[in-house]
């Protein structure tokens, strides 16, 4: 048995069963034996999973693009400060910088916006951390670390996350399979050495998670319910000075999320490039996602008067912040077959196109448009 499910089973006997939620956080954030916290974390091709920015560093460079236009929104301050949260191994930041530096093709010149960034990380492993330094050496002036945003003073910036509210920790929620019965909510109990789920009354904050949202579930309807990204807004509210959220994930509005066809839920577990459905195996050793609710994202955000300006699939919002022009920039007439594959790997539908969205919000004056949400908004939708 392994160390952590050992520590989540006396946890159990010593406090009784535990919500998904709870056993989700110690699955993947349990300091030292957590799948996120651990020595032995990959993220990458060597990994379980990998993102945009392993699949081409023109993602990064899309990015510095946007970076660009928001430093001008907000009037070009002296320092405009980048929070990266979720950075993985630092490719994202490192392909950001160096095309904002100038330093991606032939005859590139830096950004207006480089000499005036300031990149924060938010890392929890210190592992990670330790190579995400080794892979920005090059920006060590440019660069800092923190472990929590509430390390943070007041940011005139931007925060960015790429993949991360897919790893926060969920409750899962099933509905009744009579007309009188109620909504249920899956707790982790044991039985010997086994992790077993067992069905308990819902907890008030759930049910008011779907009166919120109007959602009513289908019989047996099994899904996930994501609270701790409310938390999370308000703990960037509270250092966002003026400037923006910019978050890219997997997920859908509301109505989508909890379509009929949904009825499954979306958590899925990943280990070694291998998708499975059964979280209790691999404990610590597998990485659990689910996908994000982005209409949570958009209320819970005006609540705090966070505006949202813009909301739709990455590929559209690639090609509306002008990724063609990129390319032509970083690569001139004759862009290599090989690169040119890999970036419609980012754009189109059957790559990570469709299935990933990008949200954008503000905190400001007025509402500012992007050029990235200017083909296809689909705020309508949240």
């Amino acid at each position: 048995m392994s160390p952590l499910k050992q520590k989540i089973i006396e946890k159990i006997k010593s406090e009784g069963p535990i919500n998904f939620e709870i056993f989700m956080e110690m699955a993947l954030y349990h300091p030292e034996l957590g799948y996120y916290t651990k020595d032995s974390t990959k993220i990458g091709r060597a990994g379980d999973f990998y993102t945009s920015p392993h699949l081409h560093s023109m993602f990064g460079a899309m990015v510095g693009r946007q970076m660009e236009e928001m430093w001008t929104i907000i009037g070009r301050p002296e320092i405009f400060q980048i929070v990266e949260m979720g950075a993985g191994m630092g490719y994202l930041a490192k392909d950001m910088l160096e095309y904002l530096k100038g330093a991606r093709g032939k005859g590139q010149e830096a950004k207006g916006i480089f000499e005036h960034i300031q990149y924060t990380i938010v890392e929890l492993n210190p592992t990670i951390k330790a190579k995400q330094q080794e892979l920005l050496s090059e920006f060590k002036d440019k660069v800092n670390w923190v472990s929590s945003i509430n390390e943070l003073e007041p940011v005139a910036g931007c925060f960015l996350s790429n993949e991360l509210l897919d790893a926060f920790p969920v409750r899962l929620i099933e509905a009744p399979n009579s007309p009188n019965g109620e909504l249920k909510e899956i707790y982790v109990s044991i039985d010997g050495d086994s992790l077993v789920e067992i069905k308990m009354s819902c907890s008030n904050d759930v049910k008011e998670y779907f009166k919120e949202f109007g959602i009513e579930l289908p019989k047996g309807y099994k899904t996930e319910v994501n609270l701790k990204i409310k938390d999370w807004l308000k703990e960037i509210n509270a250092k966002l000075s003026e400037g923006f959220i910019l978050t890219i994930d997997y997920g859908y509005p509301a109505q989508d999320y909890y379509s009929e066809d949904r009825n499954r839920g979306t958590l899925l577990c990943y280990y070694q490039h291998q998708i499975n459905e059964n979280p209790y195996q691999n404990i610590g050793e597998q990485d659990l996602t689910a996908h994000v609710n982005f209409s949570s994202l958009k209320k819970w955000g005006d609540e705090l008067c966070l505006k949202t300006i813009g909301f739709c699939p990455q590929g559209t919002y690639l090609v509306s912040l002008g990724i063609d022009e990129m390319i032509k920039e970083l690569y001139g007439d004759s862009p290599d077959v090989f690169d040119v594959a890999k970036i419609k790997g980012l754009i189109l539908p059957q790559g990570m196109g469709e299935s990933h969205k990008v949200m954008i919000q503000y905190k400001g004056k007025d509402e500012p448009g992007l050029r990235g949400f200017s083909f296809r908004n689909q705020m309508k939708y949240l």
